[in-house]
């Protein structure tokens, strides 16, 4: 059980320093800092916050040199870390990770004592998000047990897979975070429903963007005006009734606010358990897995010439 059955929790509406991680990182420290000032225990990012999220094609040699080279692990994991123990909150962050000849849209999980808890990786980029990130496995799918409550992250489109959204509930997630890149009127009607339906706070989280949050010479379908909006937000915090206790947003840049009763989520499933007294297992069932399914096994990894070890370790998981 958590400590605490109150929790105040942020969602930060804002654009990254688009592809400049150093600078980004920054951005992500000022902004962390202001929700903790206003009392925030958990601060969660938006989709692929650092180094941004790629509105356009990422074409040219230039570009994707760049992508890839702004992508974590790397001294910027650190320096995450640093800000969520600076500020003594749980930080959940959109990032793209890179492992091996792979990019992967990722979400990061840092405890208030700086400490790495862990990732997921987005089971399915949507359209063409597929010709830049990977595909995540089911290995990356945690809900943490927290002092704040169980905190977990479905990215996107994702929260459209309803076998996903199940086994989520089924690990008791309490605080949901859907950082995502869509600002439909639908998307809203999603997190309500989700809410709803896993009688948990869902926490979406979207950037506000502009054309000028990008650079010039970035090829987008958007144009070159600089005020044009990539991204219009619609942020929000939702109850486990489907209630808006903050938001949707879609003025700018905004960092929204609520305190969220854990007991509610108790009341609300005394009428419906998606997973328990309102499942029917002699009917339904699912099965989950959460094997790492890599393209090769039973291989050695590289071995360090001046180490004459596997280099890396031969880890597959986020290094900080």
């Amino acid at each position: 059980m958590p400590a605490t059955s109150t929790v105040r929790a942020a969602v930060v509406q804002a654009a990254s320093v688009a592809f400049d991680r150093e600078r980004t990182v920054k951005k992500v420290g000022d902004l962390a800092a202001d929700a903790a000032r206003r009392g925030a225990q958990l601060v969660v990012f938006p989709e692929a916050f650092v180094p941004g999220y790629p509105w356009g094609e990422v074409r040219t040699t230039e570009e994707r040199e760049g992508y890839w080279a702004s992508a974590v692990p790397g001294p910027a994991v650190d320096a995450l870390g640093e800000i969520a123990r600076e500020n003594g909150v749980y930080l959940v962050i959109g990032a793209i990770e890179r492992d091996g000849g792979t990019l992967y849209c990722t979400v990061l999980f840092f405890a208030p004592t700086g400490r790495y808890l862990g990732k997921h990786r987005k089971l399915m980029p949507t359209g063409p998000e597929r010709l830049i990130w990977g595909f995540g496995d089911g290995s990356t799918l945690p809900v943490f047990a927290t002092e704040i409550g169980k905190l977990g992250a479905v990215i996107c489109w994702e929260n459209f897979m309803p076998l996903l959204r199940t086994a989520m509930y089924a690990k008791g997630i309490q605080l949901y975070c859907a950082p995502t890149a869509d600002s439909r009127d639908s998307w809203l009607a999603t997190v309500r429903h989700i809410a709803c339906e896993g009688c948990c706070f869902v926490l979406s989280c979207n950037q506000f963007a502009r054309r000028r949050d990008y650079p010039a010479a970035f090829a987008t379908p958007f144009g070159d005006d600089p005020e044009t909006v990539l991204s219009r937000g619609g942020s929000c915090i939702v109850d486990p009734s489907g209630s808006l206790l903050a938001g949707p947003d879609y003025e700018g840049e905004t960092i929204l606010l609520a305190d969220l009763d854990l007991d509610e989520i108790a009341r609300a499933k005394f009428d419906f358990d998606v997973v328990g007294h309102y499942a029917r297992p002699d009917v339904f069932r699912l099965e989950v897995n959460e094997r790492a399914t890599p393209a090769v096994t039973g291989i050695a990894p590289a071995m360090s010439v001046e180490t004459e070890e596997p280099a890396n370790g031969g880890a597959t998981t986020l290094v900080t």
